[in-house]
């Protein structure tokens, strides 16, 4: 799992190459991490040309629902779609932790170890 922080005004599609470029999974064993994902599955938020583009250009397909006003997609995928509100679950979850809800360190790296130590109870 990987995190990326931003201010709290800023859109967070803006920071989808970041978090792309920041996650790696380890294998077991001596092979290399892997750094890119099969797919990705975004809502309407992330439904921009240029997203599409960079996400293509680094071979990862989509399923992000088109916004109305770009028109029908051909290939959606409605089921895989669903599976979506599994990251949604998780950002819940997180929010759970009182210090991860209120945010109420004013750094950002103090901010991250209380995300970072929360994703290790969860994952406990």
């Amino acid at each position: 799992m990987a995190f990326v922080l931003s201010g709290g005004e800023r859109h967070e599609s803006k920071f989808l190459q970041p978090l792309i470029e920041t996650g790696a999974v380890r294998h077991a064993g001596r092979r290399r991490p892997r750094v890119r994902p099969d797919r990705i599955v975004g809502d309407k938020g992330y439904s921009y040309t240029t997203t599409r583009k960079y996400l293509h250009s680094r071979g990862i397909r989509t399923t992000i629902l088109r916004r109305k006003d770009q028109g029908d997609d051909i290939c959606f995928d409605a089921a895989l779609y669903k599976e979506r509100n599994k990251v949604e679950r998780l950002v819940n979850r997180l929010k759970n932790f009182r210090h991860i809800a209120t945010r109420f360190d004013k750094r950002a790296v103090n901010y991250h170890g209380w995300l970072t130590l929360a994703a290790v109870l969860l994952w406990l």
